[in-house]
């Protein structure tokens, strides 16, 4: 059955096509004849409890560079559409909250995905709390006297923002730091949020694995090893992906978390290891398709495709 497809993601002439997923997911959903739909977050609106967007219509082809064709605009009510996907970039702000309480107006009559409500009661860094068993010794604070008490406790820790995203801000600290009190300062006036202190783990060198997982099953995964000098593993900061298969324990977290994962209606996740813990639990625009196809695995767009197609076509729950 064509679907009609809106896509709400940035601006689609920027993006690089080479390792986006949203244009993978864009690329399958053509490949079914759906009829595909981009606006960008800043067109969204809401008037006397209608939720619309000014769209245009949309064609795509993996060529770099003239990957995108857009049609002329129009306003559209997103209840008429069949699906939405929310894949704009975090930061996960008070814009990104605003509108998955907005999109939560249309959902699941349009099915969103990922689930708005969900996406916004599930922050990466605060939903993989709910899994201490599974994580590093995690610490989430403004107060300096309990960062300071945690790193007696675990020597070297990892600080980052606590809605940071794409390995930004994202620093070690050594058991006997002396850049560590302006490095407090530095968040202290940067970032309003909280912070996550995490007990360092050395074996990051050997690689930070993002694992999918669809409607809650793994379905791939890509190794990802920072830099020579970075502890950063993201492929925007100068990572680079290998192929991987999953461990033991790797299955293991994931048969832990899926089944939520699935009760939530958060059908594309991906998750970060690192040396048998999980780090964070990625909900608002997971990233990895691509790089995962690239090195041989699956194309994971097409079960993604799968799960909501299913979900689209057989009744509903409010």
């Amino acid at each position: 059955m064509a679907l009609t497809v809106a896509v709400q993601m940035d601006p689609i002439q920027a993006i690089r096509i080479a390792g986006d997923t949203t244009f993978a997911l864009l690329l399958e959903a053509q490949s079914r004849g759906h009829t595909l739909l981009h606006y960008t977050p800043d067109r969204l609106s809401m008037r006397d409890g209608r939720v619309t967007a000014r769209v245009e219509p949309l064609r795509v082809q993996d060529v770099e560079g003239d990957h995108a064709h857009l049609g002329a605009q129009e306003r559209i009510d997103l209840a008429e559409v069949d699906v939405v996907l929310m894949r704009q970039d975090p930061p996960f702000d008070l814009a990104y909250i605003t509108a998955t309480h907005m999109l939560e107006r249309i959902h699941p009559r349009t099915l969103v995905v990922n689930n708005p409500f969900e996406v916004r009661n599930a922050p990466e860094k605060l939903f993989v709390t709910a899994y201490p068993e599974l994580m590093p010794p995690t610490l989430i604070t403004r107060d300096k006297q309990e960062i300071e008490e945690f790193r007696a406790e675990h020597g070297a820790v990892v600080m980052k923002p606590l809605h940071g995203h794409g390995g930004a801000a994202v620093l070690r600290v050594l058991p006997e730091d002396p850049n560590f009190g302006s490095m407090f300062d530095l968040f202290s006036v940067t970032f309003r949020e909280p912070w996550v202190v995490q007990r360092f783990l050395p074996r990051i060198t050997e690689g930070d694995k993002r694992i999918i997982l669809v409607d809650g099953e793994p379905l791939g995964a890509v190794n990802r090893v920072p830099a020579a000098n970075d502890i950063r593993s993201n492929m925007v900061r100068g990572g680079t992906g290998g192929a991987t298969a999953l461990t033991p324990r790797e299955q293991e977290i994931c048969a832990a978390i899926g089944p939520e994962l699935r009760r939530r209606g958060l059908i594309l996740v991906g998750i970060d290891v690192i040396d048998g813990n999980l780090t964070e639990i990625n909900v608002t625009s997971p990233t990895g398709i691509r790089a995962i196809k690239r090195l041989g695995g699956p194309d994971l767009a097409v079960p993604v495709w799968d799960a909501i197609e299913a979900k689209v076509t057989k009744p509903q729950s409010a």
